[in-house]
C-alpha cells in the first residue's frame, strides 16, 4: 500500500496556523474580518427602515424629515445650520423675484417708484446658473442683492403682493428674516420652534391617556 502524503491544504486544516507563512496567515486574518462585517452589515440592513416621501413641491417634504431628527434627539449642530446658509440665500433671491413678478401681475402699484430698479436688478439675476438651480448660493453674491432685496422688502407694493400671496406660489423659507440680515437666527428659531412644538404635542398626548 503506498504512503499516503496529504496536501497542503489539508495540513492548513489540521495544523496549527503557526505553520502557515506570514502571508498565508495575513489572508486568514483579512477574511475573517470581512466576515464580520459583513455580518455587522446584514443585521443593520435588517433592523434599516426606508420610507419614500412622496409630494409636490412645497408640501412639507424636507420639513417632515428635518422635524423627525429633531424628535428623536438628533438636533442640528453648528456645522448643519451653517450648511443650510447657502440655501436660505438661494430661496430669499428665488422668493422676492417671485413677489416683484407677482406685484406687477396682480397690478400692485409701487410703494416707491424707485424700487422699480431694484424690481428690475433683481429679475435680471440668472436663476439657471448650476449653483442657483442646485439651491446653493455663495454669500457674496447675495451681499451683492441684499440692499436691492431689503429696500424691495420694505416697499408698500410688495408687502401687498405677499399679503396676497395665497393667488400664487410663494417659496416658504422666511423671505421677512432673511432680508433684514438674520439668515442664521432664521434657521435656528426654525429648529428652536419645531423642537417646541413637538415637546406640547407629546405634553398633549401624555396628558390624553392619563385622563
Amino acid at each position: 500500500m503506498a504512503d499516503f502524503l496529504p496536501t497542503r491544504s489539508v495540513l492548513k486544516v489540521c495544523l496549527p496556523v503557526c505553520l502557515l507563512n506570514g502571508g498565508e496567515v495575513d489572508q486568514i486574518r483579512k477574511s475573517k474580518e470581512i466576515d464580520r462585517c459583513l455580518s455587522r452589515e446584514k443585521t443593520y440592513v435588517k433592523r434599516l427602515v426606508k420610507i419614500l416621501l412622496l409630494g409636490a413641491g412645497e408640501s412639507g417634504k424636507s420639513t417632515f424629515l428635518k422635524q423627525m431628527r429633531i424628535i428623536h434627539g438628533q438636533d442640528f449642530d453648528q456645522r448643519a445650520r451653517e450648511d443650510f446658509r447657502a440655501t436660505i440665500y438661494s430661496n430669499v433671491i428665488k422668493g422676492v423675484r417671485v413677489l416683484v413678478d407677482a406685484r406687477e401681475k396682480l397690478r400692485i402699484p409701487w410703494g416707491d417708484p424707485g424700487n422699480q430698479r431694484h424690481g428690475d436688478s433683481l429679475m435680471a439675476f440668472d436663476t439657471r446658473s448650476a449653483k442657483m438651480a442646485s439651491g446653493q448660493l455663495e454669500k457674496p453674491v447675495f451681499l451683492q442683492y441684499l440692499p436691492a432685496i431689503r429696500a424691495l422688502w420694505a416697499d408698500s407694493g410688495v408687502q401687498n403682493a405677499y399679503d396676497r400671496c395665497r393667488e400664487f406660489q410663494l417659496l416658504a423659507g422666511g423671505v421677512d428674516d432673511a432680508c433684514f440680515g438674520s439668515v442664521r437666527q432664521h434657521s435656528s428659531k426654525m429648529l428652536q420652534d419645531t423642537a417646541a412644538s413637538s415637546r406640547a404635542f407629546k405634553s398633549r398626548l401624555a396628558k390624553h391617556k392619563d385622563d
